[in-house]
């Protein structure tokens, strides 16, 4: 008959309850009689589970009983774990052993049951120990680690949060439970408070075997500081918990695509272990289907997997290249070219684009941002445009001018680009057409800015001149469109031409296709600037040390030079409109500053003997007879497209810098009302803020200033002419990821140039703080950079008022790095000697993403 003592333990058994596992099958680094690498014929059922790459991990039995209730064993078992019983770490365990490579045993003890055993339930804890004793081998040596359900998430990690005890005999376990399961309430909490974390964690515990470790360490399949395709090892001879030790410095490794791009150069740890891991670890950021986060071991035969995890930090990382931008909008770009140029072009991208794909969800401002009043294509937004054509993703890294090896992505085709097929092939036969579109476009385009030329802007009222605005970026997005979309289609068959010319053993390089073309003369100034120069020549020595002492002025005044004052009036009528950036309306135009146009015809280089070119008829002679009405079509279009490229350049050159005058104009109404000093300070303002000026608006509000922007348009002008002035002077990063952005100029004196290991991304600017031990916390004010030997659990609080964190030693997993990244802080650690080598006080520039301390006043 049932008692009271009875259903008790009914009931303390029930809240146990687990699935009836299959027996164990899982790789077991010190099974007795048996070497790891061994595979017994009675587990070849278990092929399924076979390793990345088709290889099959050794394993075997492991010789004892399945784990018996409460605990839950931690194998390859098909079954599925519950992360809100087991946390995620268990399931992390469960999936890599399933995923068939090598995992330590491990068994699982619930949420509820650890949970009774931190407060002291004696029955649950027999039943947990009496369970433990069975599975446990008084031999070996355990790890008992925290499993809560709200660690190890893709939003916040919880690293460090929760106890780890390692290196555990048999009879320790259990006490380790209980410490494990009863994590530091208050360091749990401010953490909480710091990431928005709310609710109760439900903490299960872990208890594994331990590896005898000839190496450890952890993997990322991708660049945590960066996002980029690339594998990134930390090693440290023997155990892992090395890693988290401050005062221990890691190996790093770094392989991108195939090949290895960072190691160190005296490496502690084996190169074809970290190969493996390396390789492993691409495997299984494959299977898992997001960036992981692994822990591993290498006993010297075997290459174990203790942890998994999905990746922190990466979503809404965004990465800017100036690379590219900088070929198309140099330099320093003023406010008023960045917010005309941008919509404009960035739409003109858009509209060609939806053309192949259909609609996308991205906007012209998507695409470029400025850092420094410098153009960032936003690589991240154009990722996805990659994406949305069924490219592969990563290939858009190429164009970062980054390392690439053998096994580097390629800008092709996949599976999902033939959902696009339909309207691809509509945009495929229309660039067959493309030649008279593009000779229609240069007529219709040079007819509709030929009509706003005609009307000279100085005699239009505001409200007029803003109307020539408005029609000048109608007509100008339609212009960047066919200048974006004849140079793809002159390249395109340029490569094609080149193509047959190679395997007909023809140097592309000697072939002209355009050299024959009337028209060519029509577009491209440098044919007439050939003819000028070679005017020049001609001249007496005296006459051109003249015209280098005073320019246009001598030629306007000498009569041996009114012939080439004409000819260079001539040359400035159809030429005039060019600049030095085309894309830049704030720079004057050569039909304004002719002393610029002599002073490049006296430096044009002196024509030498002119190259033989391979015509047409010599090509046809060396290609086979089938081929030739191809080549003979392919030499018409790429001569033909380069005449359009000159045609639709020099079109919405023309066109596109009516701006200048247009907004000049604009400017001159503005200084004559008193809200500007200068015509050209109208540069310094955007469309929006002119347009409010014209119109008698209040201005914008100025997001950049620290004000929230001043009402006044002089005090913004003024400010922005040294923002504009002082980034000229810049050293600013071909690639900024995030948004930390703090460059440093090419005159500051920079006293110390100190490197490390970056490991958590962002840059700040502030006054260093060296702190060596506890009594020196005190002296940590916010926006201070802490310099620090070491930290540990207890120095946590100093990271909440800091702006960046020096440590002298540690790696990726190290405290100091943990801490910051949660923080979202820069840091860089294991920076020799820091503490020592920069003045308390001095004022330092730290990169948390180049790894550099820059010392930059003594302070």
């Amino acid at each position: 008959m049932a008692g009271p003592r009875f259903e008790r333990l009914h009931a303390a058994v029930a809240g146990f309850t687990s699935p009836i596992l299959r027996p164990r099958v899982i790789v077991l680094a010190h099974d007795h009689g048996t070497k790891p690498g061994r595979r017994s014929t009675a587990e070849h059922d278990h092929d399924h589970n076979a390793g990345p790459g088709g290889r099959r991990p050794a394993v075997h039995r492991a010789g004892r009983r399945p784990a018996p209730a409460p605990l839950v064993t931690l194998g390859p078992s098909p079954h599925p774990r519950d992360p809100a019983v087991l946390g995620r770490k268990a399931v992390s365990l469960h999936w890599l052993a399933r995923h068939g490579v090598a995992v330590p045993a491990a068994v699982a003890l619930p949420a509820d049951a650890a949970d009774r055993i931190v407060r002291r339930d004696s029955l649950a804890e027999e039943l947990a120990a009496g369970a433990l004793r069975r599975w446990l081998d008084p031999a070996r040596r355990y790890a008992v680690r925290s499993s809560a359900d709200v660690e190890d998430g893709a939003e916040h990690s919880f690293a460090g949060q929760f106890e780890t005890r390692l290196d555990l005999g048999a009879d320790d376990v259990i006490e380790a439970i209980r410490a494990v399961a009863a994590p530091d309430g208050e360091r749990l909490l401010a953490y909480m408070a710091a990431t928005g974390e709310t609710g109760v964690p439900r903490v299960a515990v872990v208890v594994q075997e331990m590896v005898d470790a000839a190496a450890a360490g952890v993997a990322f399949s991708r660049n945590p500081l960066t996002g980029l395709d690339e594998v990134v090892v930390e090693a440290v001879p023997g155990r892992g918990d090395a890693l988290a030790d401050e005062g221990v410095t890691p190996d790093r490794w770094v392989r991108r695509w195939g090949a290895f791009t960072e190691a160190p150069d005296a490496p502690r740890v084996d190169a074809t272990v970290i190969e493996q891991v390396a390789r492993e670890t691409s495997h299984l950021a494959t299977a898992f289907g997001h960036p992981v986060d692994l822990e591993w071991a290498h006993d010297g035969t075997t290459l174990w997997w203790l942890q998994a995890r999905p990746m922190t930090g990466l979503d809404g990382l965004r990465v800017y290249s100036n690379r590219i931008a900088r070929e198309v909008l140099p330099g320093v770009v003023k406010p008023l070219v960045w917010s005309v140029n941008v919509p404009i072009v960035n739409a003109a991208w858009i509209d060609l684009l939806e053309e192949l794909v259909g609609p996308l969800d991205v906007r012209p401002e998507d695409l470029a941002r400025p850092f420094g009043h410098r153009a960032y294509f936003d690589m991240t937004t154009l990722g996805d445009v990659f994406a949305a054509l069924g490219m592969p993703r990563d290939a858009l890294e190429l164009l970062l001018g980054l390392p690439k090896g053998p096994e580097a992505p390629r800008f092709k085709p996949t599976p999902a680009t033939y959902r696009h097929l339909p309207r691809m092939a509509t945009a495929a036969f229309r660039s067959l057409r493309r030649g008279r579109w593009a000779r229609r476009e240069v007529a219709e385009l040079r007819a509709a800015y030929g009509a706003l030329a005609a009307i000279d802007p100085r005699t239009l009222d505001e409200p007029g001149l803003l109307a020539r605005v408005e029609a000048l970026t109608a007509i100008t997005r339609r212009a960047a469109y066919a200048n974006i979309v004849v140079p793809i289609l002159m390249l395109a068959y340029g490569r094609a031409l080149e193509r047959q010319l190679e395997a007909a053993g023809i140097d592309p390089h000697t072939a002209d296709p355009a050299a024959g073309r009337g028209d060519r003369l029509t577009w491209d100034p440098n044919v007439e600037l050939a003819t000028l120069r070679r005017a020049v020549e001609g001249l007496p020595e005296a006459a051109r040390d003249d015209m280098a002492a005073r320019g246009a002025a001598a030629l306007a005044e000498r009569d041996d030079l009114a012939a080439l004052n004409a000819d260079l009036a001539g040359f400035l009528a159809r030429f005039g409109h060019l600049s030095a950036s085309g894309n830049d309306f704030s720079v004057p135009p050569w039909r304004e500053d002719p002393d610029h146009v002599v002073a490049m015809l006296l430096a044009h280089p002196e024509r030498g003997p002119e190259a033989a070119r391979t015509s047409l008829g010599e090509v046809e002679a060396r290609v086979p007879v089938p081929r030739r009405p191809l080549v003979r079509l392919l030499w018409r279009r790429a001569g033909a497209f380069r005449v359009y490229r000159e045609a639709v350049s020099s079109t919405y050159t023309r066109g596109y810098g009516l701006f200048r005058g247009t907004f000049l104009a604009l400017g001159e109404r503005l200084v004559a009302r008193g809200l500007l000093d200068e015509p050209d300070d109208v540069f310094y303002l955007s469309v929006a803020e002119v347009e409010a000026l014209a119109g008698g608006s209040p201005l914008p509000v100025d997001r950049v200033a620290d004000d929230a922007g001043s009402a006044d348009a002089r005090e913004r002008v003024a400010r922005r002419r040294v923002e504009v002035g002082e980034a000229a002077e810049l050293v600013v990063p071909d690639i900024v990821y995030g948004d930390a952005f703090v460059p440093h100029r090419r005159d500051e004196l920079v006293l110390e140039t100190l490197r490390g290991i970056p490991t958590s991304r962002g840059s700040v600017r502030g006054p260093a703080r060296v702190i060596r031990d506890a009594a020196d916390f005190g002296r940590v004010e916010r926006g201070d950079v802490i310099v620090i030997p070491f930290s540990d659990v207890g120095w946590t609080p100093l990271f909440a008022r800091a702006a960046g964190v020096v440590a002298e030693a540690g790696g990726i997993l190290s405290h100091s790095s943990i801490v910051a990244r949660e923080y979202g802080i820069p840091c860089v650690v294991s920076v020799t000697g820091a503490c020592a080598v920069i003045p308390d006080g001095a004022i330092v520039l730290l990169d948390g993403i180049a790894g550099t301390v820059l010392v930059e006043d003594a302070g």
